[in-house]
């Protein structure tokens, strides 16, 4: 899991940023929102403009070196803070496997090439690699002086991570066979006025199609109607469908035609919903941009069920209610500082406060 991230000189990131993950309290209630003395899940607050998406996008930057799923380029180009052009943006991830603490952090410059890199597996270095120099743990990775040099000095821009598991025989349970499965898995989607995704997959796909595929018209339904109370009754699919029907009144009307922009945005999720056994990770912008607060709070219950780790951002104050989630698992992030509400306030939150009508009431202040 991913227990602390931290991100500096990156778009409206002056400073450095930290989420930690593994800051939590002794709260008797959710917890299943706490996993190994992880957030397994949690939701991000602020306002419009306070870097919300870019945190997501900061924390998936590590998929554009380490893996070959998909990315989304344009939300890196340009991405350096504006004040310090020439400066390197630096990212600063820390991972638990099951008790075993990966460090791994990194700086780019401009262009998005690796200056700087460096892991560490319990507090112990594995390798450090600063401009042309590198300096590595031969106990684990027996390397040449000649290797070494030419590594340290690789013009390919390519990680010392990715250089070490494709050149050496590692066990299927090794840290960084680990920490690549889980890069791997992590996924990051959005569904506001243009819909993209980062990670799992290698390509995106058809939304009706896959469903189509799959023979899911009725569990789609069904879906619908659990979180949302819509009744929708799917025609069998003709063959070469590539659309969705619905009967309205025993006549085949085209679902995209009939579908409002709320129910579009659950089909997006619902399509991801069916690929959360494989992801280790899952980052959502804006999830219920076009959701109704019931609906809303729905989806989150849905979401906090999976295995996975889930982080999401949100405007809807209705979700801090501790019927959903606890204190030290809702983020307010404001000002280029990042804290949960229980750091946020003096008070000492309980389940019974309303901590939606204290927030509204300025009670919460970094």
């Amino acid at each position: 899991m991913l227990r602390k991230f931290a991100v500096a000189n990156f778009k409206n990131f002056k400073d450095r940023i930290v989420l930690d993950l593994s800051r939590h309290r002794n709260y008797e209630f959710n917890d299943f929102a706490i996993r190994g003395g992880i957030i397994k899940d949690g939701i991000v607050y602020g306002r419009n403009g306070c870097g919300k998406s870019n945190l997501g996008i900061a924390i998936f930057d590590i998929i554009n070196h380490l893996s070959q799923n998909m990315k989304d380029p344009h939300h890196y180009s340009n991405a350096v803070y504006a004040g310090n052009p020439e400066g390197y943006m630096r990212f600063e991830y820390s991972f638990d496997f099951h008790g075993l603490i990966v460090d791994y952090s990194y700086a780019k410059d401009s262009r998005n090439a690796l200056k700087e890199e460096y892991l560490s597996v319990n507090g112990q270095s594995v390798f450090s690699r600063n401009g042309d120099s590198l300096d590595i743990d031969r106990t684990q990775f027996a390397l040449t002086d000649e290797n070494i040099e030419a590594l340290g000095r690789n013009s390919n821009n390519i990680s010392i991570i990715n250089f070490l598991v494709a050149s050496f025989p590692l066990t299927d349970d090794h840290y960084l066979n680990q920490l690549i499965r889980f890069v791997n898995s992590m996924l990051w989607f959005r569904c506001l006025e243009g819909r993209g995704f980062m990670g799992l997959l290698n390509q995106g796909e058809s939304l009706m199609e896959y469903i189509i595929k799959n023979d899911l018209a009725a569990d789609f339904s069904d879906f619908l109607k659990d979180v949302s109370k819509q009744e929708f009754v799917f025609a069998a699919p003709k063959k070469d469908d590539k659309e969705l029907f619905c009967l309205i009144e025993g006549k085949r009307m085209p679902f995209s035609a009939t579908m409002s922009t709320g129910t579009s945005s659950l089909l997006l999720f619902y399509f991801w919903l069916k690929h959360l056994d494989g992801v280790s990770f899952l980052f959502i912008d804006e999830f219920d941009a076009f959701y109704h607060f019931e609906l809303a709070a729905a989806i989150c219950r849905k979401l906090f069920q999976q295995e996975c780790q889930v982080l999401l951002t949100s405007h809807n104050t209705y979700l801090m209610g501790n019927d959903i989630l606890r204190p030290d698992c809702n983020f307010i992030l404001k000002d280029n500082r990042i804290r949960a509400l229980c750091d946020c306030t003096p008070k000492d939150l309980r389940y019974g406060h309303n901590i939606e009508k204290l927030f509204r009431g300025g009670a919460f202040d970094l």
